[in-house]
């Protein structure tokens, strides 16, 4: 599994992505981008070297040279999270000027599941068309969007909402989160 983290408010989504695919024992092999990487030191929690612990590899977001960038590296998918509005424009049309960028391309082209996860909000009109441009290139478009029918108690909760949402997606059969039992 790949997991890019792009410069977005979030961080505490991809660490309890990588933390729920360590407890389901899935190889992961992380990017996380510039931008990333300064909202990981901005965000407080944890430090980009303990989320790069995380992760099986951690590769630099400019190795374009890194087994993620070929098609040929067989993975089983890949989630961009949290995605920014700069980064999901560019998966959405093609434009490859890092690691992350180019093994998202990479899914795509392969037929992979893709999972982008974008925490912005509002949205602007020329990121609402690349959401649209990214679901018809056949990502999952899953925005950062918590539920509250389980009756979250911490903002714990709300994360592992959203990450489980994320797994279910990947055919990853982990009970991470409390689901829906009717009202």
């Amino acid at each position: 599994m790949v997991v890019g983290v792009s410069g977005a408010s979030g961080i505490p989504y991809a660490e309890d992505l990588l933390r729920a695919l360590r407890a389901a024992e899935v190889e992961v092999h992380l990017v996380v981008t510039r931008g990333g990487r300064r909202l990981v030191e901005a965000e407080g929690g944890v430090g980009l070297q303990e989320l790069e612990a995380l992760a099986h590899r951690a590769y630099s977001p400019d190795d374009l040279a890194a087994p993620i960038a070929s098609g040929s590296f067989a993975t089983r998918g890949m989630v961009v999270v949290p995605a920014s509005q700069g980064t999901l424009a560019k998966i959405a049309y093609g434009l490859t000027d890092n690691l992350l960028t180019r093994a998202a391309l990479v899914h795509l082209k392969e037929r992979r599941t893709l999972v982008v996860v974008p925490r912005e909000t509002p949205l602007a009109l020329p990121t609402l068309r690349a959401l649209v441009a990214l679901a018809e290139a056949g990502a999952v478009v899953l925005p950062a969007a918590p539920g509250f029918y389980h009756r979250p108690r911490a903002v714990a909760d709300l994360v592992r909402f959203v990450t489980q949402r994320i797994l279910d997606q990947l055919g990853i059969p982990l009970a991470w989160a409390p689901r829906w039992q009717g009202g």
